[in-house]
């Protein structure tokens, strides 16, 4: 099994460069480098219909952060 590699890693500070939320900055939570995305903290929030569980009993629309892909992203610091 071989390794993919990225210019990013997981902790690293990036910016988004392109798209809709370009200028946002953010500390990467994952990285698929498989599929070439990656999850910036705060840097593209989607709303998310979930449903009611045990752990969470309301359910209802959440935002979480979505992927952007990685040639979208370049490292800060």
């Amino acid at each position: 099994m071989s390794r993919i590699k990225t210019h990013v890693k997981k902790g690293d500070q990036v910016e988004i460069i392109t798209g809709n939320h370009k200028g946002k900055r953010g500390t990467v939570l994952l990285v698929n480098a498989a599929k070439g995305q990656v999850v910036v903290e705060g840097g593209r929030p989607v709303k998310k219909a979930t449903k009611a569980t045990e752990a969470d009993p309301s359910g209802g629309i959440k935002t979480i952060d979505g992927t952007v892909h990685l040639s979208n992203v370049k490292k800060v610091g």
